[in-house]
């Protein structure tokens, strides 16, 4: 596994937060997306996914979790679509090429790298979803899997 540690800037996002089965991702996706659209914006491109639990540790109906994409332009909150700038941040970040069910070993290396490397991860997992899975064959698929990190010591 390939990792790397990288600054990410001030990013201003559309997001939905929501608790239960990830199943739902592909619609609140497409609820942001459209949102976004419907205002006239100008998504810049990072459509995102930040996990607060796991299905290792939590119920299906008990994950915590918000979908969002970047924009340009102004917007506020409106229903359930909220609007935040992520402040600039460093991550350590990996690639995951395949089904998005098959990313969990990648998150449990990324975090094990953090561990061993002297970063604290001071947040949730983000997936990056870098391709368009009604476009793009699953095995073909490309997510960034991101933690959050603080350099130790």
């Amino acid at each position: 596994m390939e990792v790397e540690e990288k600054r990410i800037k001030d990013t201003q996002v559309a997001f939905m937060r929501y608790k239960g089965g990830y199943d739902k991702i592909p619609e609140l996706i497409a609820e942001v997306v459209e949102w976004v659209t419907n205002k006239g914006l100008n998504m810049t491109g990072m459509i995102y996914g930040a996990y607060f639990n796991s299905p290792e540790d939590v119920p299906t109906e008990q994950l915590r979790y918000e979908i969002g994409a970047s924009f340009e332009g102004s917007a506020e909150d409106e229903g359930k679509v909220m609007v935040k700038i992520i402040p600039e941040h460093t991550v350590v970040a990996t690639l995951h090429k395949g089904p998005y069910t098959d990313v969990g070993p990648v998150i449990h290396g990324l975090a094990k790298y953090a561990d061993e490397n002297g970063y604290d991860i001071i947040g949730p997992v983000t997936e990056v979803y870098l391709n368009n899975p009604n476009e793009t064959k699953p095995n073909e698929l490309l997510t960034e899997v991101q933690f959050p990190v603080i350099k130790m010591g």
